[in-house]
């Protein structure tokens, strides 16, 4: 089988289906056979974080935002792992602020991206500017549980 679709396409069913290491050696084979199109890259990052290989995850993600720099989803993965690793004592959060502010200059109504930047925006001491990121967020999502948490607790134990 010559088609790189054909392996990109069950590598993502793969994936669904929580085969991460069949969805690796279709989403690799893929690559084998055209490895100039930004998704098979997105996608075996995307098994890469389910599999906690942050590093590669991260590897991934650039090579695709490479080929396609308007990959709003890859984008925020990449910030998502920066802001969440455990295993990095001092993570670069403005390289996940950077990330996330490209993600919603892509689109600006990206409620994950938001909630990331309010997060990333707490971490850095940045409390007014989480605040305004949790208010646009919750303007088009008013119920959104995690974001009014994280507003009540910026609001009850960092502003005084």
């Amino acid at each position: 089988m010559n088609d790189y679709k054909y392996y990109i396409d069950n590598g993502i069913y793969d994936f669904q289906r929580g085969e991460l290491e069949c969805a690796l050696e279709n989403i690799n084979k893929s690559l084998e056979l055209k490895n100039d199109w930004e998704i098979p890259y997105f996608y075996r990052a995307v098994v890469h974080q389910a599999l906690e290989n942050f590093d590669e995850a991260m590897l991934d993600y650039t090579k695709a935002l490479q080929l396609n720099p308007k990959m709003t989803d890859a984008y925020y993965n990449r910030a998502k792992i920066i802001l969440s690793r455990k295993d990095i004592e001092n993570p670069d959060i403005q390289k996940a602020v950077a990330d996330l502010e490209k993600a919603l200059e892509l689109d600006g109504n990206f409620v994950d991206a938001l909630f990331g930047m309010a997060a990333a925006q707490k971490k850095l001491g940045n409390y007014h500017k989480s605040l305004e990121y949790l208010e646009r967020l919750l303007q088009i999502e008013p119920d959104a549980i995690h974001a009014k948490a994280l507003k009540k607790l910026i609001l009850q134990k960092y502003i005084v």
